[in-house]
């Protein structure tokens, strides 16, 4: 396998695993302020993507992969809204556990990688193009 083949190869496991973490991103900001359906139960819990080194048996590359979507574990914060149909006996509400803030920095990162990703497909391909223009 020729090298311009192998840089396709590994941008394109960035791609795939950025477009996980933004779609796991998205999840959590459209979650921010979802709240359990019974009184005194846990709202939505964020999550995170960790990602992964694969080895690719047939050409010897290591490529990016999403290894794992994990609950984050931190503390719910509370709101004090007695009427709210989620309340505890105290009249306090569980609150997710997603920071809207972080969420768009970590949804920013995410994007710029998946760009940086795809520029170095696309100059690959370019490459490959310039390649036959001169062998032609």
């Amino acid at each position: 396998m020729d090298s311009l083949s192998l840089i396709g190869k590994i941008a394109t496991s960035g791609l795939r695993a950025q477009g996980e973490r933004m779609r796991v991103v998205s999840e959590n900001v459209a979650n921010a302020n979802s709240t359990a359906n019974e009184p005194g139960g846990d709202p939505y819990r964020r999550k995170v993507v960790s990602f992964g080194e694969m080895l690719d048996d047939a050409s010897g590359v290591s490529k990016v992969e999403v290894a794992d979507v994990e609950r984050d574990m931190t503390d719910f914060t509370v709101r004090y809204e007695p009427s709210h149909p989620a309340a505890d006996e105290s009249g306090y509400v569980k609150m997710p556990n997603v920071n809207p803030l972080i969420e768009m920095s970590n949804m920013r990162e995410a994007s710029r990688s998946y760009e940086a990703n795809l520029t170095m497909l696309e100059n690959a391909r370019a490459m490959r193009n310039r390649l036959i223009d001169m062998i032609e």
